[in-house]
């Protein structure tokens, strides 16, 4: 269940006009009392499912006093895999929206993570462009084989599903996804945000943590931990230390790119989008207009022999 919503981060783009957002709870700090159990505030698991099989529902969410190495935190969250009977393994399933519960088949299209855009509580409003997502995870399985799964995905204003169905992957802005083996103990993971979209207008992020990346698949027992969940913000290009003479920034207003250089010099540019595809070069010039549709760009810049790439955020 939601307490909390998202988090601005002490850092701000000065002139970008951005303040930076973080997953409210994604250290795992607070928790709260559910009807079987508890859940971290901010996110939600079995306890509070929706569908025709919610009644089937079970503990498989924990607070543990296990953070990891160096987290100046006191717990963490542990979702493990269950027997649910008849042969069926129900994985651990955690999440900024809400689970329904659909099917008793676990590969049934029914069962999935979804955004409630109506309901605050099973819903997680975001509008920022993060490059990467980072977390903490400490993943044990019976079968070495066995795969653990983190997928989070910008989406627009739509009841966004995981795992997507056509509709859904027409409303994708970004998407880090991420299959993972067992670890030796605690282990960081960073994942990069892909923007191909389809979908430009960020309205919503969902947050998807499971203790196997196939549904059912796995053994009962498989259990992750889970701690500080972040999102990374790459400004490059406007570090006060950098050397490289000239700086660029995006104005969202004119949509105009502007190269700024102390010493005027001249110099050669392309822009491309997080696919790779160039979508715009030139020369350098104080202002230039990229008419592209909202995302996250690099411009790469080279001014003699120097190179450098610069990250803008087009909206």
């Amino acid at each position: 269940m939601k307490q909390l919503l998202l988090l601005p981060s002490l850092a701000m783009l000065s002139f970008c006009g951005f303040a930076q957002t973080q997953i409210g709870n994604g250290d795992m700090e607070s928790w709260e009392a559910v009807s079987q159990g508890e859940e971290p505030v901010n996110w939600s698991s079995f306890m509070t499912a929706d569908g025709n099989f919610a009644n089937l529902a079970d503990v498989q969410i924990a607070q543990e006093a296990d953070p990891r190495p160096g987290s100046s935190g006191a717990t963490c969250a542990r979702i493990w895999s269950r027997d649910a009977g008849f042969g069926i393994v129900a994985n651990g399933n955690m999440t900024l929206g809400r689970i329904n519960m659909g099917s008793v088949v676990a590969s049934n299209p029914a069962n999935h993570n979804f955004t409630v855009t109506g309901d605050a509580a099973f819903s997680e409003a975001f509008t920022d462009m993060p490059d990467s997502i980072v977390f903490w995870a400490k993943y044990t399985a019976a079968d070495n084989g066995e795969t653990a799964r983190m997928k989070a995905t910008l989406h627009d204003d739509y009841n966004y599903k995981d795992p997507e169905d056509a509709a859904s992957s027409d409303e994708v802005v970004a998407t880090a996804e991420l299959n993972y083996s067992p670890t030796n103990g605690w282990q960081r993971f960073a994942v990069a945000f892909d923007y191909s979209g389809p979908a430009s207008n960020t309205a919503y992020i969902l947050v998807t943590f499971a203790s196997n990346s196939s549904p059912g698949g796995g053994d009962a027992g498989d259990e992750v931990r889970i701690d500080d969940v972040a999102l990374i913000y790459n400004n490059v290009g406007i570090e006060e230390e950098s050397n490289f003479p000239m700086h660029v920034f995006l104005d969202n207003a004119t949509n105009e790119l502007n190269f700024v250089s102390e010493t005027y010099e001249q110099g050669t540019f392309k822009v491309m989008n997080m696919s790779g595809a160039t979508v715009l070069s030139g020369e350098t010039a104080s202002t230039v207009v990229l008419d592209a549709p909202a995302g996250v760009y690099m411009v790469q810049v080279l001014v003699g022999n120097e190179a450098k790439r610069f990250k803008v955020y087009h909206q």
